[in-house]
């Protein structure tokens, strides 16, 4: 299937966006990043505007997927601010986002209808806050894990869909794992020690997640095929 020429423009400036925003995280430039940071989220939102709305079993999927970048927007701008205060703000900002995600994954299918994904989900949690404890501050520690938590619910979630024969369900499994990556790397980065380019590796994976999670809504059908 063809993209619509309003995707491919959509994508290229998405790209574009999120790599002034990587270029100016690495170099320091603060007013860059407070332009392009958010605004690669509002492409992939405006993006994922138009998507769902065609398909019975997407349509009451689709609030929540927007209300999840919504969220995510939110996150981005309090993450900008140093602080903890701020990185709390952030932490909740993308809870909600996943529990959104959340939601509108189990529209189409149960939650955990796949046990062996939330299996694998929770072992790959497990990992990563083992290595992560000993440098998450105590009166973080309860946020983070509840955090952790839904992060991996709604990756497993992902995945319980693309084994369940969702349309783009693979796009979604990836997006899932890719947002798992993205937040693994910057908890790492945060609390175990500096990261080499941690922005690039960082905000790419992030971007790649919400792209994929935006893209397992359907395209509208257009006016020629119907």
């Amino acid at each position: 299937m063809a993209f619509a020429p309003s995707t491919v423009l959509l994508a290229a400036l998405t790209f574009c966006s999120a790599a002034f925003a990587i270029f100016a995280s690495l170099t320091g430039q603060a007013w860059l990043l407070w332009i392009s940071k958010p605004l690669t989220t509002m492409l992939i939102l405006a993006y994922a505007w138009p998507r769902g709305r065609a398909d019975a079993q997407q349509a009451p999927a689709r609030p929540w997927v927007l209300g999840g970048l919504l969220a995510s927007l939110a996150g981005d701008v309090a993450l900008m601010w140093p602080g903890e205060g701020f990185f709390i703000v952030g932490l909740l900002s993308f809870l909600l986002a996943h529990l959104a995600y959340l939601r509108a994954f189990t529209r189409l299918r149960r939650l955990a209808a796949w046990p062996p994904a939330f299996v694998f989900y929770a072992l790959l949690a497990a990992a990563v806050l083992s290595q992560l404890w000993p440098g998450v501050p105590a009166g973080l520690r309860l946020p983070v894990i509840a955090y952790v938590l839904c992060l991996a619910a709604m990756g497993a979630q992902a995945a319980v869909l693309w084994r369940g024969g969702a349309a783009h369900g693979r796009r979604l499994a990836l997006g899932g794992l890719l947002f798992v990556l993205s937040d693994a790397l910057l908890a790492t980065n945060k609390f175990a020690g500096p990261l080499p380019a941690a922005a690039l590796w960082v905000l790419a994976s992030y971007w790649a997640a919400q792209w994929c999670i935006a893209s397992w809504l359907l395209p509208r059908e257009p006016a020629a095929a119907r």
